[in-house]
């Protein structure tokens, strides 16, 4: 208890940003639609969004070392902030990614120092608990702004008004708290070929988990438009997919940690490609059918990253899981800015089940290219645990880092 207390400031500031910066995906999207954007325009915001991310997770740690903690705290929510508010004043697709690449920036940096700062703080015994909550608040933070679209009205200035709040209310308790600010650690290297020369399969895993995720995140409410659901039904069906990914993540790791990891790895994939085949095929059955689907889906394809991360961290060593981790994130930022863009424009030439089809054919590659490296090389000896990986930041690499290894 004594734990929960000492990170309820960190805690607390974690859930308000989810609900400010998870919310303006799905809401970007249908407002733009209510406004005349194309779909790829709309897909465009979402590109922007994760180009935002990639430089907040460069630029975070040099700006904490400038200002420290919370000064940069406040800078990076204040960019969120501001991003939001603007949003009505000017409509333009190309003023909103700009203003998309401001939300990715504050995502990232603030993520950065609340990991930063946990990583500073937790002990080897008490590093398990704090993760747990950590992550029981990453999820349930990002569920509750997939379900806050369904009450918020698309194109209102009310809307981005009420995300802005959140954005400036998650200051609140980590600039205020009486916690100690940790020292500044050194920014992780980004060396985007270590993680290739230790796994290309978990390499192509990330690349494809971003692919998945930030088409399905971003360009989702297009797809939910377009096959009949309403705003409130969409929110939903963004929710059901993170819901199951939740539930998933235990059951995968437990076979991730019994078995070859290639083989969960490409048993994931396969299934998520008959996930998007029976999305597809619930489109028309009615709303229940597919919120069922968007439940398989998340189930199959979110815990894809972390067995590939997982992957990845067998054949690292020590002193090297940090960098590894940031160059994962590197490649998962490629595939979820690249994804957005091409599924909409999919959408907009092909029909809504183009998007599914999309995802299908990467995990389809995917699972082809796990074959192969299957019969190249053997499974490592030596195992790491396995772990629900948020994609976060750079530094979440240094927060999950192994009691033995410290």
């Amino acid at each position: 208890m004594r734990l929960l207390v000492s990170f309820a400031a960190l805690f607390l500031s974690v859930v308000l940003l989810q609900l400010s910066a998870g919310g303006v995906a799905p809401l970007d999207a249908l407002s733009g639609l209510a406004l005349g954007f194309t779909a790829a325009e709309v897909g465009l915001l979402g590109s922007a969004h994760f180009l935002g991310f990639f430089v907040g997770c460069w630029w975070a740690p040099r700006i904490m070392g400038t200002v420290g903690h919370s000064r940069a705290f406040a800078a990076f929510t204040a960019a969120g902030s501001i991003g939001l508010l603007a949003h009505m004043l000017v409509i333009d697709p190309w003023a909103w990614a700009l203003m998309r690449v401001a939300s990715g920036v504050c995502v990232a940096g603030c993520y950065t120092i609340v990991e930063a700062w946990l990583q500073a703080k937790v002990t080897n015994a008490t590093r398990g608990r704090a993760l747990g909550v950590y992550r029981a608040v990453d999820i349930g933070g990002s569920l509750a702004a997939q379900l806050l679209i369904g009450v918020l009205e698309p194109a209102s200035y009310v809307s981005y008004n009420l995300l802005a709040l959140f954005s400036c209310a998650a200051l609140v308790p980590l600039v205020l708290t009486r916690a100690e600010a940790p020292e500044t650690p050194d920014a992780p290297r980004l060396r985007p070929s270590l993680a290739w020369q230790r796994s290309p399969l978990a390499v192509a895993g990330v690349i494809v988990a971003g692919v998945t995720g930030g088409a399905f995140r971003m360009v989702g409410p297009v797809y939910g438009l377009a096959v009949g659901l309403s705003p409130e039904v969409i929110a939903l069906f963004l929710a059901a997919q993170i819901a199951g990914g939740g539930l998933a993540q235990y059951p995968a790791g437990w076979l991730a940690d019994r078995f070859d990891r290639r083989r969960v790895l490409i048993a994931l994939s396969a299934a998520s490609v008959g996930a998007c085949l029976v999305t597809i095929a619930a489109s028309g059955a009615g709303a229940t059918a597919v919120f069922l689907s968007a439940v398989l889906f998340g189930v199959t394809t979110i815990p894809i990253y972390s067995v590939s991360a997982a992957h990845a961290h067998d054949f690292a060593a020590p002193l090297e899981r940090v960098e590894l981790s940031a160059g994962l994130l590197f490649y998962f930022a490629i595939g979820a800015t690249v994804s957005p863009v091409i599924a909409s424009m999919l959408i907009a030439r092909s029909g809504p089940a183009s998007m599914f089809l999309l995802i299908a054919a990467v995990h389809a590659l995917l699972v082809v290219f796990g074959l192969w490296r299957m019969r190249v090389r053997p499974a490592p000896g030596d195992r790491t645990p396995y772990t629900y990986i948020p994609r976060t930041s750079y530094l979440i690499g240094r927060l999950l880092r192994r009691r033995g290894e410290e």
